[in-house]
């Protein structure tokens, strides 16, 4: 039986679901040409129980961030506007990821997670509430700090 793909209503892409998950695709493609492979898990039951993959790397995509030169830091979601509850998520969620790797099809930033907490903490940046995510930004200036590594990609396509 096939697996339906978690639907989100009110956000701005309504295949958002579907868009992570090519992201993703293509950063493990990306990381498999350097010797990093990642064991993505995709069931509910298994993400919510240990992460997005066994290796402890969260992956977001950022589409707009080249175009910004900031990155969208998640904080908190939630699946549907009128929901009242916010679940952490991003950097907050507490499951098994130690790396938050966030980029787009041109860039990936890859960062410990423990440190964009420390830095969310200490400098408690303005939060900007969409209505189904909590997010603070982090200009690149900042980012190329803070990152860990910093991978940029000639080849847009992400397939060779």
């Amino acid at each position: 039986m096939r697996q339906l793909e978690p639907v989100y209503p009110d956000a701005k892409h309504p295949n958002s679901y579907q868009r992570g998950i090519e992201f993703q695709d293509f950063v493990c493609a990306r990381l498999a040409g350097v010797g990093i492979v990642l064991q993505n898990l995709q069931s509910k039951r298994y993400q919510y129980a240990i992460g997005e993959n066994l290796q402890g790397f969260e992956i977001k995509l950022d589409d707009p961030c080249t175009r910004t030169n900031r990155l969208s830091i998640e904080i908190a979601e939630k699946t549907q506007a009128d929901h009242a509850q916010w679940t952490p998520s991003g950097i907050m969620r507490n499951d098994n990821a130690w790396l938050y790797l966030q980029g787009n099809y041109e860039v990936l930033y890859i960062f410990s997670k423990s440190l964009l907490r420390r830095y969310y903490a200490k400098i408690q940046p303005p939060v900007h509430e969409l209505p189904t995510i909590q997010k603070f930004y982090i200009g690149f200036d900042v980012a190329d700090r803070l990152a860990a590594k910093v991978m940029y990609f000639s080849d847009v396509t992400g397939v060779r």
